[in-house]
């Protein structure tokens, strides 16, 4: 049997709530009909924004919310998205289908649709056709309080009050769709942009994101961390906050994906083993960030992450839609354990995206709405948000999968906050239970509160016709005796134990 080990004594990094964050990029149906039908809509709204997706999204305690883009947010001048929207510019979405934005979702709808979720504001800037005012005039209309032509500006459109910027992007993947740049020109371009992203309010500063690697390319680490700490090293941690890191999971090579449900075990376990190829890049990376950052002052930003699948038959292939299965389940949940492990250096992750494009956790069509298996894994995890990571360890678990592709057959994450402990575990395994001894030190005489589950066949999901086949239950596969928790977690499980 295998043995989890924790030790309630060793406390190591606190898990920051951004490690569960999410994403919403001008991408297909994202933003229109998945997050905004505009105040005019049949669709229930407030202001705009979808009464049924808002209430879902604040049940899993959303953190903070990345806008405009992505590959988006180097192509987007935000004084489109301002004023009367009838006059507001539209422009073709080159990216994204090539359909035509009216830009009807700018700056003052999205920090509406923060105040409604009760999140942080992440904003990315234009870095790669856009120019260093444009840049530090958005940041001054948002931020600015007192008596400027921006702060004016926002004043004539209808926000007397400036909003609170939380996180600020310097650009996104410069090294592709945000310009194609080098790294060193990169390093050199975000040291001149940031200068300009002002600190207007001292109490609540805007934390900078420099834009870090794609995947494995540790040459772009190099390079960006080098070049900005140049000549300027008791300055570092003033000029970066957070390096961003974007890693999506594909199963199969780029042209061809792999279906979103229809897929073998071979496909499941090279899923799965993709997946936990995250631990060893936030290792690599964070080597690399070591050597100008011992203290860790500067965070690892996963903005970027989650499952990549053809789209769904008969979509628009720019549009990104693909259905959520107990695989991606699985993924969500190995992924937040490794973020929540690597929580010393990881202090904010996206998951891409939302609502209706990539691995979200709403699906809608029309006035219908799902939640995905997805939603249902952030939803236990939220647990974990702000709670302190233990010492854990699996001993004995082996390993599950095919010849050719083998993963551990169990994964974990501790945390404890308020007195009350967590463990996330997932079974790996797609057709083959697991028993599993959980052993805590430093808990005295605990009970358990409450088990939940996610579960079901490896390709089960959620249609508008039947939104409830995959869903957060009660689990009842767990028994304490003694000091000792025992538990069998069926195949294609993500478990979660709370204990007090």
């Amino acid at each position: 049997m295998a043995k989890l080990f924790i030790d309630a004594n060793n406390k190591k990094s606190l898990i920051e709530p951004e490690i569960y964050g999410h994403f919403s990029e001008h991408l297909g149906r994202c933003i229109y009909e998945g997050l905004y039908v505009g105040e005019n809509s049949d669709i229930p709204n407030i202001n705009g924004m979808r009464k049924d997706v808002v209430s879902a999204l604040k049940e899993i305690d959303i953190p903070v919310l990345r806008w405009p883009g992505g590959c988006f947010a180097d192509e987007y001048h935000w004084k489109d998205g301002i004023g009367d929207k009838a006059k507001r510019k539209k422009m073709v979405n080159t990216h994204w289908g090539g359909v035509t934005e009216d830009n009807s979702f700018g700056t003052h709808e999205f920090f509406e649709l923060c105040r409604q979720l009760g999140c942080k504001a992440y904003v990315n800037g234009n870095l790669g056709s856009g120019t260093v005012q444009e840049m530090s005039e958005w940041v001054e209309y948002i931020t600015f309080g007192g008596l400027s032509p921006m702060s004016e500006l926002r004043k004539e459109n209808g926000s007397e009050e400036p909003w609170t910027l939380d996180y600020f992007g310097v650009g996104n993947e410069n090294w592709g769709c945000g310009g194609n740049m080098t790294p060193e020109y990169y390093g050199n371009e975000y040291r001149r942009y940031q200068t300009y992203v002002r600190q207007y309010d001292s109490e609540r500063p805007v934390k900078k994101v420099c834009c870090g690697p794609n995947v494995d390319d540790y040459h772009w680490t190099e390079g960006v961390m080098k070049t900005c700490f140049d000549h300027t090293p008791e300055h570092l941690h003033g000029l970066m906050d957070l390096l961003s890191l974007h890693y999506y999971t594909v199963p199969g090579v780029w042209e061809k994906k792999g279906s979103a449900t229809e897929f073998d075990t071979e496909e499941w376990y090279k899923t799965l083993s993709k997946a936990l190829y995250m631990d060893e890049l936030i290792n690599r990376h964070s080597a690399i960030m070591d050597q100008y950052d011992p203290e860790k002052k500067i965070g690892l930003s996963v903005d970027e992450w989650g499952n990549w699948f053809d789209v769904e038959p008969g979509t628009n292939p720019g549009f990104l839609y693909q259905q959520n299965t107990v695989r991606d389940a699985l993924v969500a949940g190995v992924t937040l354990d490794i973020f929540n492990k690597h929580s010393d250096r990881v202090k904010m992750a996206c998951l891409a995206q939302m609502v209706n494009v990539l691995q979200s956790v709403i699906l809608t069509d029309g006035d219908k709405m799902l939640r995905t298996p997805t939603y249902h894994v952030f939803h236990m995890y939220r647990h974990h948000q702000g709670a302190e990571l233990l010492e854990s360890y699996i001993d004995g678990a082996g390993q599950s999968g095919t010849e050719d592709c083998k993963v551990p057959s169990l994964h974990e994450s501790v945390s404890i906050k308020d007195g009350i402990i967590t463990i996330t575990v997932n079974n790996l395994s797609c057709d083959k239970a697991e028993d599993l001894e959980i052993n805590i030190t430093g808990a005295g005489d605990s009970e358990i509160i409450e088990a939940k589950i996610v579960s079901d066949k490896m390709d089960a999901y959620n249609t508008f016709e039947n939104p409830d086949k995959v869903i957060e239950k009660d689990f009842d596969g767990c028994s304490k005796d003694g000091d000792v928790i025992k538990l069998t977690l069926p195949a294609a499980s993500v478990v979660e134990l709370r204990i007090k």
